[in-house]
């Protein structure tokens, strides 16, 4: 024994047996950034909204939320693990068209964020079937499969993106999924794909519905990006739909884009399941969020449940979350306009979308003009600003092969 303590203390500590891990690509992109002296340089990588002026503004309608709060909050008690009860209530309303108040067969939580609703949701999976694969589309949101397979999952990745056409590959997403077996979960981006920016129509929701309905697969949504594709209605149907269609179903949702709460780290997960479930469904989600974070932070969740439950606020909310998508448009229909190449940014909606640029492209983009994306071509487009389109456009043109059209710029008002 003494031979065993001797040893690890001549190799420093128990930490002597860790080996590093290669630093986050995108982390490492906003050092890069941030050390560029360069006042031109563009920065298309982090995945935040901006305005026109570059900046990541803080929603009137939260500051207001937060003055009530500040005037009137008598406690900073802890909450029960399952979080704010009405917040998440009146944001079931909001994403799937009803509350889990009363509802018996649909159990919600608080989560930190929505990667806290991501993870628990993967725990609570693993839990229940131990091995069993989840289906991930390719690309996608770069932490979902360390994240999925480190909660247990068996991760299994099927076509999704055509990159030569910049489109989604459908009929090759579904000839994949052919090959997945009853029981297995199916991870699905509920709108405004990252990194892509493709969508699903509304019939394409039925065909997985149906699949999903038809072979015993699971559907877990990512519900990210609310209210930024084309309306806070629209951008929900087809996950509402699926939603019902199946006798099971878990969706996860991030308030952080859709009320700029990126630090407050406010989200929320549902499980939908049959009614003799529910108890254990509801019992095990509390039991993996007590050990994982045991109470859930009530500041951003507090500010989300005032605006919802406070008809003047929350028209404000939708007022801005309208400006913020159009303004996502509006620069969508310009880069579309100015290359052919670009054209399918046109059809796409959210924030980001996958350039036809490799990564020597990437590098020379960076190095040369200063313009800072992810090495697999990925953009946030809300990063462009309107003083900055044409030069982006000019900047891109000598790797896509084409010659750009110029940009119309925006009117005056």
């Amino acid at each position: 024994m003494s031979g065993e303590l001797t040893s690890v203390a001549l190799d420093g500590t128990i930490f002597s047996t860790l080996k590093a891990e290669a630093p986050d690509a995108l982390l490492a992109l906003i050092g890069l950034h941030a050390a560029d002296p360069r006042p031109t340089k563009i920065d298309v990588g982090v995945g935040v909204f901006r305005d026109a002026t570059g900046a990541t503004p803080v929603f009137a309608a939260v500051k207001e939320a937060e003055l009530w709060l500040a005037q009137t909050q008598l406690s900073k008690s802890y909450l029960g693990p399952e979080g704010d009860v009405r917040f998440t209530e009146l944001l079931a309303e909001l994403a799937l068209g009803r509350r889990t108040g009363g509802s018996r067969d649909l159990v919600g939580l608080q989560t930190p964020g929505g990667t806290g609703a991501l993870r628990l949701g993967a725990e609570l999976l693993a839990r229940a079937a131990p091995g069993r694969s989840i289906w991930v589309g390719t690309p996608t949101w770069a932490n979902h499969v360390p994240l999925l397979a480190g909660a247990g999952l068996a991760v299994r990745p099927h076509r999704f993106f055509d990159p030569e056409e910049s489109d989604l590959d459908f009929a090759a997403m579904m000839i994949d999924l052919g090959a997945a077996k009853p029981g297995d979960i199916l991870l699905l981006h509920g709108c405004c794909h990252n990194p892509t920016g493709v969508s699903f129509s509304l019939s394409e929701w039925q065909a997985i519905a149906a699949l999903c309905a038809e072979r015993g697969l699971l559907p877990f949504v990512d519900l990210a990006y609310h209210g930024l594709g084309q309306d806070i209605e629209t951008d929900v149907a087809g996950v509402r739909l699926l939603v019902e269609s199946v006798p099971a179903a878990i969706v996860a949702y991030s308030c952080d884009k859709n009320f700029g709460l990126y630090r407050d780290r406010v989200g929320a997960i549902w499980v939908k399941a049959p009614t003799s479930q529910v108890d254990a469904v509801r019992s095990n989600l509390y039991a993996l969020a007590r050990i994982n974070w045991s109470m859930p932070p009530d500041h951003g969740a507090a500010v989300v449940r005032l605006i919802l439950d406070t008809p003047e606020l929350r028209a404000d909310w939708e007022a801005e979350l309208g400006a913020m998508a159009a303004r996502i448009a509006d620069l969508r229909e310009r880069l579309a306009a100015a290359n052919p190449r670009f054209a399918p940014l046109g059809r796409q909606q959210g924030m980001f979308a996958m350039l036809p640029l490799g990564p020597a492209a990437v590098t020379a983009l960076r190095a040369d003009h200063g313009i800072y994306m992810a090495g697999n071509g990925r953009i946030n487009i809300a990063g462009l600003g309107e003083a900055t389109v044409n030069r982006f456009v000019a900047a891109c043109a000598p790797y896509l092969g084409t010659k750009p059209s110029p940009v119309q710029q925006p009117p005056d008002d």
